[in-house]
């Protein structure tokens, strides 16, 4: 990045409000092409993909009781883990036995299967995704049953080992109370059963018998236990919904997510895009100030409005005039396609409108299209009677003449068309003095001058025959077409430059005299803007000031 667009780059813009909507109404090509690629990602998934069917099975949970009929308490939800229980929903032996039972491989079916936990409840539901209907019901159904048969397994290996605890227990004291019965006297000759040591002896083995009863009542509980873990309340079945089943929703969702993805890429370029978008981003990078906005004429074609504009700068461009005589005024932009010969064909027209004898000098890129404004022009302003100088026409101030006398004294005849120096002063589409097409209405004719304005050099064809600018009557001045370098060195004298960026004659004729600049809004570059100011500047050239084109038409 050289230092002109790092210049250009340093000046950030403000967005307000009201660019959030025109930034993507103003880029709705990048719009709505997001728009479309995200609709059309999303259609070929929905034709080139396989439909995904995802069948659910649920499966409500219960703790192990002695007593099935017992109701729970209120913390019956406490009495399961439920992260314990989803990590055995998704642990290898449920994986593994799925995968048997499928005839898939473990990674195929964990990928597939999903479990969910609702929060608050004793529920674990089996989601099973897959290419065909029946394999994702299948699938479901048998997760969820080999969870339950393997939590039940667990159950059981559990019950097995506790019973087995009770066993040896019960085994131990069994075996203490045959010891203290062998301490017992035998019931004979010499025996007291009222003695003190018979007497601990024999509260001894009733101890013992009490605690074998109630080992043998504990065992006979866990032996009795319902080790059903839970129970499938919704096993799966068809119909199962799959992925074409929201396809239209699919589909209005690609398109307003592909707008908002456009939208915020619409932002991204507009952030990126160094062009000039509002006036005062232009005086900025200038340093002048605005001398008018030029609106577009838009698809009506409003031209009066365009002319409306001009005649507001043209109040500016007359204050320069007024102060630098015999000056010519250049206007200069970057490129043929931001509205320049719009503007200064305007310009000159405002000026002529105003009372001045006007030089356009043009290059033969826009004469036609300067041609074009200016007959325009003549018929929103018609020509307008003035006085005529002695000096330049002969003829008394203030003398009208009609068109036969204008003939005549011309050398022609009453009647005839005008030849001579008054050929040049023309109408749009025709070669008429007046405002209409008889010569024998009142004419005016201070556009009439026998001879070149002074300090104009004089060209010729190419059969050696002098050639004079076409001239065009508008209200009470006269609007001199001709090409570059034409113009005569005194008088009032616009000249519509080539562009800058492919020819310097604009940037040299301005050090002579002014340059009004043109910018486009939204398609003049900042880094070309300022490339054009640096070159006026080190050229010594003054800049008048600048119009901005491209605005809305009212």
């Amino acid at each position: 990045m050289d230092v002109t667009d790092s210049r250009a780059g340093s000046r950030q813009r403000v967005v307000g409000f009201a660019d959030v909507v025109r930034i993507p109404l103003r880029r709705w090509r990048t719009v709505l092409s997001v728009a479309e690629v995200v609709l059309l990602a999303v259609s070929a998934y929905l034709v080139f993909f396989p439909a995904t069917y995802r069948a659910v099975a649920v499966v409500v949970l219960r703790p192990v009781v002695t007593d099935p009929f017992t109701l729970p308490n209120s913390g019956a939800d406490r009495a399961i883990n439920m992260t314990a229980e989803n990590g055995i929903a998704q642990g290898n032996d449920v994986i593994d036995a799925t995968a048997r039972t499928l005839v898939r491989s473990a990674d195929e079916v964990r990928d597939a299967l999903t479990v969910e936990v609702p929060t608050g409840g004793q529920v674990l539901r089996f989601g099973y995704a897959d290419d065909a209907e029946d394999a994702s019901i299948t699938g479901a159904n048998a997760a969820a049953q080999t969870y339950l048969q393997v939590r039940q397994g667990i159950y059981k290996q559990q019950r097995a080992a506790l019973l087995r605890s009770y066993d040896s227990t019960i085994k131990q004291v069994t075996d203490q109370r045959k010891a203290a019965q062998k301490d017992l006297p035998e019931n004979g000759f010499g025996a007291n059963p009222t003695s003190p040591r018979t007497q601990a002896i024999l509260d001894q083995v009733s101890a013992l018998n009490d605690q074998i009863a109630q080992l043998e009542n504990a065992r006979a509980k866990v032996a009795s236990a319902d080790l059903s873990p839970g129970s499938i309340t919704a096993a799966a079945r068809a119909p199962v919904p799959s992925s074409r089943d929201a396809a239209v929703l699919y589909l209005i969702g690609a398109l307003l997510g592909g707008m908002l993805l456009g939208m915020i890429a619409a932002h991204a370029r507009e952030a990126l895009d160094r062009r000039i978008r509002a006036i005062d981003q232009a005086a900025d990078l200038i340093g002048v100030s605005p001398l008018g906005v030029v609106r577009s004429p838009g698809k009506r074609g409003n031209e009066a409005a365009v002319a409306a504009d001009a005649r507001y700068v043209s109040l500016a461009a007359l204050k320069w005039i007024d102060r630098h005589p015999d000056q010519p005024l250049v206007v200069l932009s970057g490129r043929d396609d931001e509205g320049r010969a719009t503007v200064t064909g305007n310009l000159a027209v405002a000026l002529a409108a105003a009372g001045h004898d006007v030089w356009l000098a043009a290059g033969a890129g826009t004469a036609g299209e300067l041609k074009d404004i200016v007959y325009a022009a003549q018929h929103r302003t018609p020509p307008r009677p003035r006085a005529v100088p002695l000096a330049e026409s002969g003829v008394p101030t203030d003398h009208r003449l009609n068109g036969s006398t204008a003939a005549h004294r011309l050398g022609g005849s009453p009647g005839s068309p005008v030849a001579g120096p008054a050929a040049g002063v023309t109408r749009a589409g025709g070669t008429g003095l007046g405002p209409g097409t008889d010569l024998d209405t009142t004419m005016v004719m201070a556009a009439l001058r026998p001879a070149p304005a002074p300090g104009s050099p004089v060209t010729v064809d190419e059969y050696g025959l002098e050639r004079r600018p076409v001239s065009v009557l508008i209200g009470s001045g006269v609007v001199r077409l001709c090409g570059l370098g034409e113009q005569p060195a005194r008088g009032v004298v616009v000249v519509d430059a080539p562009p800058s960026d492919a020819d310097e004659t604009g940037v040299r004729l301005a050090q002579s005299g002014g340059a009004i600049l043109v910018v486009a809004r939204d398609r003049t570059r900042s880094a070309e803007l300022v490339r054009l100011v640096d070159r006026l500047r080190s050229a010594g050239a003054q800049t008048v000031g600048f119009v901005l084109t491209g605005g809305r038409n009212g």
